[in-house]
């Protein structure tokens, strides 16, 4: 598999259920290319809904080289030939993915602490994963139940392991550069989104902001 983006861009069901989803999620795409990954993530839209998206926009990913992931649903990732699945606390355990899938999708989990990497690992559920999704790191409307780790939550993870991690949860492009101090040395690990794309006057535009964030640290 080649390297994976270091730029994860999520959805959720307010966002797939936009009318002008498709169009939006299209130029964002060719935006950002091989540089960043989408995530089909919709915990209450249905697989048919799913499905339907991710067909859609399956030309556009194949032509600009971005990566398209599925949350939670092994089934559709496969029948969509997504490049990967991403998995929460819910969903599958990663082994049992892993052998259901092989080596045909990126497997990625969501973690919210150390104990939870810990107990991956005691399970032998972290050899299975190719990075680890970090989180909540800033106060956002997501999660309002959550209170935001700091990039030293990354960092006390970093210490556990070397799998690459994708920092979540009310990040701006101004914050990138704290990420990248709390993660010296280490060049594979990336950031997610929702809305600091989603909602701007301009995706692609927002998008290219992060982007250029992240090349600074580089």
């Amino acid at each position: 598999m080649s390297e994976a983006p270091r730029l994860h861009l999520l959805t959720d069901d307010r966002i797939l259920a936009r009318e002008d989803f498709v169009e939006v999620a299209e130029a964002i795409l060719e935006r950002g290319g091989a540089r960043m990954a989408l995530h089909l993530r919709g915990p209450r839209t249905s697989g048919r809904d799913l499905w339907a998206r991710g067909r859609a926009l399956s030309s556009v990913t194949a032509e600009s080289g971005a990566s398209l992931r599925v949350n939670d649903r092994v089934d559709l990732a496969l029948a969509l030939g997504a490049d990967g699945v991403h998995l929460g606390a819910r969903s599958l355990p990663p082994g049992v993915v892993r052998a259901l899938a092989g080596e045909t999708l990126r497997i990625g989990r969501s973690v919210h602490g150390i104990d939870e990497v810990v107990s991956l690992e005691n399970a032998s559920h972290l050899e299975a994963l190719d990075y680890l999704m970090v989180g909540t790191l800033f106060p956002t409307p997501s999660h309002p139940d959550r209170e935001g780790g700091g990039p030293e939550r990354l960092a006390r993870i970093r210490e556990r392991t070397s799998l690459p991690l994708v920092g979540v949860g009310g990040i701006t492009p101004e914050r990138v550069a704290a990420l990248a101090t709390a993660l010296p040395g280490m060049r594979r690990w990336g950031i997610a989104l929702i809305r600091g794309v989603w909602e701007a006057a301009s995706p692609p535009d927002a998008l290219e902001r992060y982007l250029e964030a992240l090349e600074m640290t580089a």
